[in-house]
């Protein structure tokens, strides 16, 4: 009753109206648990609710009753458990009596459990006992406290860590590097916990601050790795992480062959799947934030500035506070934060979804994908030739030469000299240049605000991609991005060194950038790419019949909202401004930025968007839902269960108001898109290896997968990854990919 609102006897056709999307079960749209008891409990039952469902005051819920009642029907069936099965023996022999003891020290013995052996008294007395490791005397402030840790120097104490970690079944991993560039890191110590406040480090690399004078006492790192080396992957010891990805990338290239490190636990990833849009996921604001301590900083080990000393010359008792208590706070983190995740209905994000994409980016990040240095330069040079002639232009537009990186001569010319109307001063007092102030400039006719958006985009394509990109191209002649987990409030990746995510698709300069991204000689690039996601999606969770039945057939879905809106043939122009209202609804665009998209008054735009929502009321109600949601609990959910978070819902200040209530509207389409292409990245490693090929998944970028498939697999590659990333989900519409292959990017897309 507490939990459901019903007794035993109605919780599965609560389930049944509710749906659990998680299992598959479809439910009826826009009930939940509590509608489902009060409804429950007026009618008596589910037969008795579908039969009067016609009866119901309430239109939108006497609508989806009447329409799902089939669904309801079949969701009861799903979530029934079946009361026929035969038990698996008699209950008789299932009573419990007292072990055989020889049996069950055979069955502990055999599986490791050597406490519970000591604790039932069944290990071997005449056996020589281990000394208790040396890490148990640690001294620890208060039993809670957060160090003294011990340094760890020796291979005896080394091997007295790892029978407590294999004791205790838990062990917290931390590692200490000279670059944040987890291929090209070097590992300098090891961090290890296996209880709260039970923490050590393990140098490995530390040099001391005089080059001259002996190295610090410290295991010879082979031999240090060799004892680790079981116990890292020994099954029956969980090992935690923080950004576990970057850890295992650095022990993936450690001393004497790759250290292999599993099963993992990732408290930065528990907390992303718990908190996504909420707080940020480093390790020292989660310790503030959920243990209520602030760990010692990285500044106060190595100083700051010019004082700054690389981590290998820290002190050994500096280096062990600092970094074994990184090891501490990720054990109680871990303590802290999964408790969570079954009541707060995010198990399944976290162990299905996020957990399994460590190792998936991992091993894109070590691929790469590999860059044509001299494509690359001659696209440089094309684009340095394009901006020189912009430049000249605009200095004839504008009557002057002037410096086009600086917004305030700019500005100055704009408003003050050529005055333009509809300029805004920033709070310097300067005028406003930036792109929406330029895109609107443009937008009534003005030639000088063009060409600046044009030499500006060639600008940045230059510094942030062609001249980047060549910088970071490796040894191997590839670039191996860095795919960041845990930023994005939906639970998109992003990605930096170099951020291959904003490359234009549609212009001609992004296309010339993705041809210089190409396959090794004998391979092909694959390129599968969801078509129009987020409007499937939406035509799911709105239920819209008239946009289900498009995609269903396969129709264009601008032209056909087009149709239904405008009437009449459908020209270019109309099939335009459908588009652009299509995706305006989904990110919660109101009359005055489509009018501005549209290039029509507010009041126009008011009016489409008015005939909009008469013709598909679902979306209106369903926007409704997801604002009322969010304002109710301060996150809304993907179609998948995923919470994100929505920062200002409850904000007095109208205009962080209206954001927050738009980036709600929006979170489920983003969010449900990023878990689609994520169930299919964790399927496709699998699937590729099930069926013999050797292509490799190369990057993610929106909604788009990369592959490197040599020659004779790139059909069959192409093939899987369609049939793949089509099925990892069941919606109201049919996913649809679009596949291509080619020699470089731009001709694969």
């Amino acid at each position: 009753m507490e939990k459901f609102g019903v007794g035993p006897d109605k919780v599965a056709e609560v389930q049944a109206l509710a749906g659990d999307p998680t299992d598959n079960v479809p439910g009826v749209p826009g009930i939940g648990v509590k509608t489902a008891a009060q409804l429950l409990t007026e009618y008596g039952g589910l037969e008795a609710l579908l039969a009067a469902a016609h009866t119901i005051k309430q239109p939108k819920r006497r609508e989806v009753l009447m329409t799902h009642a089939e669904a309801a029907r079949i969701s009861l069936r799903l979530v029934t458990l079946d009361a026929q099965v035969p038990p698996p023996a008699e209950l008789e022999t299932l009573l419990a009596r007292p072990p055989e003891p020889a049996r069950l020290a055979g069955f502990l013995r055999h599986h490791g459990f050597r406490t519970t052996l000591h604790r039932f008294g069944l290990d071997d007395p005449s056996a020589p006992r281990a000394a208790m490791p040396v890490l148990a005397e640690t001294p620890s402030e208060g039993g809670d406290g957060f160090g003294p840790y011990l340094t760890i120097t020796s291979a005896e104490a080394l091997h007295q860590v790892v029978a407590e970690a294999s004791a205790a079944g838990i062990l917290a991993v931390d590692t200490e590097t000279d670059s944040l560039d987890a291929l090209a890191a070097n590992l300098v110590g090891i961090s290890l916990a296996t209880a709260p406040g039970r923490a050590c480090y393990l140098p490995l690399r530390h040099t001391g601050l005089d080059p001259l004078s002996p190295k610090p006492d410290q295991m010879d790192i082979a031999e240090a790795i060799a004892i680790l080396r079981p116990l890292l992957r020994d099954p029956s010891v969980l090992k935690i992480l923080h950004n576990a990805k970057y850890d295992l990338t650095v022990l993936g290239r450690a001393e004497n062959g790759a250290v292999e490190v599993t099963p993992i636990g990732d408290t930065m990833m528990v907390s992303y799947s718990l908190d996504a849009g909420r707080h940020g996921h480093g390790m020292d604001e989660l310790s503030i934030r959920h243990l209520s301590h602030r760990p010692v900083p990285y500044d106060e080990a190595t100083g700051t500035g010019r004082a700054r000393i690389p981590f290998s010359a820290v002190a050994l008792d500096k280096a062990t506070a600092y970094a074994a208590e990184d090891a501490d706070v990720t054990l109680r983190l871990w303590h802290a934060l999964v408790p969570r995740l079954r009541p707060e209905a995010a198990l399944a994000t976290y162990e299905l979804i996020e957990r399994r994409m460590v190792g998936v980016l991992k091993s894109m990040e070590a691929a790469g994908i590999k860059v044509d240095g001299v494509e690359l330069s001659r696209i440089g040079n094309d684009f340095g030739v394009e901006m020189a002639s912009l430049e000249t232009q605009i200095h004839a537009l504008a009557g002057r030469p002037f410096n086009l990186g600086s917004p305030k001569q700019l500005g100055e010319i704009l408003f003050d000299e050529q005055g333009l109307r509809g300029g805004k001063r920033t709070k310097t007092g300067a005028w406003s240049t930036d792109a929406s102030a330029l895109e609107e400039l443009a937008g009534q006719g003005h030639a000088l605000p063009v060409k600046i958006l044009e030499w500006r985009q060639y600008a940045k394509l230059k510094s942030t991609y062609v001249d980047a990109l060549a910088a970071q191209i490796a040894g191997d002649g590839r670039v191996h991005t860095d795919f960041s987990m845990a930023i994005t409030s939906t639970g998109r990746l992003s990605s930096t060194e170099p951020n291959l995510q904003n490359i234009p698709i549609r212009t001609e300069a992004g296309v010339r950038i993705r041809r210089a991204f190409v396959a090794e000689p004998g391979h092909v690039l694959v390129a599968a790419d969801y078509s129009q996601i987020e409007l499937r999606l939406l035509a799911h969770l709105a239920d819209v019949p008239t946009l289900r039945e498009a995609f269903a057939n396969n129709e264009d879905i601008h032209s056909r909202t087009a149709a239904d809106i405008f009437g009449g043939p459908v020209d270019r122009e109309a099939r335009r401004r459908a588009k652009m209202i299509n995706f305006g609804i989904i990110y919660g665009m109101g009359a005055f930025g489509l009018g501005a998209r549209l290039g029509i008054s507010a009041g126009e735009a008011r009016s489409i968007i008015d005939a909009y929502f008469a013709r598909y009321p679902g979306i209106r109600d369903e926007m409704e839902r997801l604002k009322k949601e969010a304002k109710e609990h301060g996150f809304v959910r993907t179609p998948f269960g995923r919470r994100i978070w929505i920062e200002g819902i409850d904000s007095k200040i109208q205009g962080i108001r209206g954001n927050a209530e738009r980036a709600a509207i929006n979170a489920p389409f983003q969010g449900g898109a990023a878990e689609i292409i994520k169930r299919a990245m964790v399927r496709m490693p699998r699937a590729l290896a099930d069926a013999g090929l050797s292509s490799r998944m190369l990057l993610q970028v929106h909604d788009e997968l990369l592959f490197e498939a040599s020659a004779e697999e790139a059909e069959p590659t192409a093939a899987l990854a369609r049939r793949v990333m089509e099925g990892v989900a069941t919606l109201r519409v049919p996913l649809k990919v679009e596949v291509g292959t080619g020699a470089n990017w731009a001709e694969a897309h």
